[in-house]
């Protein structure tokens, strides 16, 4: 059965399962992904890596601001899609848009649902110190990530994980739970929906870049956690004898000690521990304002009187 699919992506963590939906055989006759938006240090209205690769692959591409007028939806309702697929798009299905196509609208979601409805899933788990993530081929309904479960794919965090690798596994996991689902749906499988628990329900919400700001009076393991959620964005960001910087690798120890909270411990080849208020934190990669990303031992030449 051939199938015609509209792909709805933005970001890069999108592209791989645009690609899975090209590869499936599927014909996709267009792509939506979000406005243009300003980028860099030119401030550069940029395409969205979904647009790019859709442009590269000669797909049509579509761009509204929403998708609540009736204009915007005839335009969709044109190109008569047997299914819609959804990847970290950014933008609300409206009622109207969910039964649009024939066999409504899949997402995929980097979480086990229904731990992690919502927009940062993946950095969230990693806060949280969760053992394990995954991704979920869900069918959407009008809630916020809570319709039943279609395929899923599980995978361990472990603790040398960021939010940046975590990112990258979830991102190819989510491109094979995809193409499983297409190939059976296209082979005249029926995948069997699994309704969500109402149990374990947590949300991820938006990521604030005022959350990077390392409080040491907190237990080591959760700095180390923050540290490895935020790369590569927003990076965590903490003092170290009076100097801000960002924090890019950390790890926690058990260090017994009675230092003031955000104090120097101990600093040479294996980084510079800072006391935390259970434990100290080692820092072993970081970035000085206006300079590049260093290991500590390049920031203590640069800062001797640390070494102890």
């Amino acid at each position: 059965m051939k199938l015609r699919v509209v792909f709805a992506g933005t970001p890069e963590f999108s592209v791989p399962c645009l690609e899975a939906c090209r590869a499936s055989g599927a014909e996709v006759v267009a792509v939506y992904t979000q406005p243009d938006r300003p980028a860099g240090r030119g401030r550069k209205l940029t395409p969205s890596p979904v647009k790019q690769a859709a442009l590269a692959a000669g797909i049509a591409v579509e761009q509204p601001e929403a998708l609540k007028s009736a204009e915007v939806q005839a335009t969709l309702a044109a190109y008569r899609p047997d299914l819609m697929v959804v990847v970290a798009y950014g933008l609300i299905l409206p009622r109207k848009v969910l039964a649009m196509p024939r066999l409504g609208c899949w997402n995929v979601h980097a979480s086990l649902l229904p731990r992690w409805r919502g927009a940062a899933p993946i950095q969230r788990a990693i806060l949280a110190g969760d053992h394990e993530s995954g991704v979920d081929l869900m069918q959407m309904e009008a809630g916020l990530d809570t319709g039943p479960v279609l395929l899923e794919r599980r995978t361990p965090i472990g603790r040398e994980d960021t939010g940046g690798s975590l990112h990258d596994r979830l991102s190819a996991l989510g491109a094979d739970v995809l193409a499983e689902g297409l190939a059976r749906v296209m082979a005249g499988d029926t995948l069997v929906p699994r309704p969500q628990p109402d149990q374990g329900v947590t949300y991820a919400h938006k990521l604030d870049k005022a959350e990077a700001r390392l409080d040491f009076n907190r237990p080591a393991i959760e700095l180390e956690r923050q540290v490895r959620a935020f790369d590569p964005w927003p990076v965590a960001e903490g003092e170290i004898a009076g100097e801000p910087l960002r924090i890019w690798a950390a790890q926690a120890i058990e260090r017994d000690h009675h230092a003031e909270p955000g104090s120097v411990l101990g600093a040479g080849r294996d980084g510079i521990d800072i006391a935390c208020g259970q434990g100290a934190l080692r820092v072993t990669a970081l970035q000085r304002a206006g300079g590049k990303r260093i290991g500590a031992v390049d920031y203590l030449n640069a800062r001797p009187e640390l070494r102890r």
